[in-house]
């Protein structure tokens, strides 16, 4: 993902932005429907593409850090 870059910038930025393009492109189980189809739409906009269904998360994950621990208590 980050080959576009060729040698610029250095090895450590290239190595975030490739995390953080595979994090985001990535596709996520649904809540509701279970399908492997949640996709982000926008940032912190993830959409199903089976059921339709529309949830606001964090911007490169559907779940983040803070949400985790909000739904454990």
């Amino acid at each position: 993902p980050t080959g576009r870059f060729g040698p610029r910038y250095g090895l450590k930025i290239r190595v975030r932005v490739r995390d953080v393009e595979i994090k985001h492109k990535k596709k996520y189980k649904c809540p509701v429907c279970g399908f492997p189809k949640l996709k982000r739409a926008s940032t912190s906009i993830w959409v199903c593409g089976h059921c339709g269904y529309k949830i606001a998360g964090g911007a490169y994950t559907p779940e983040t850090v803070a949400g985790k621990a909000v739904m454990k208590a």
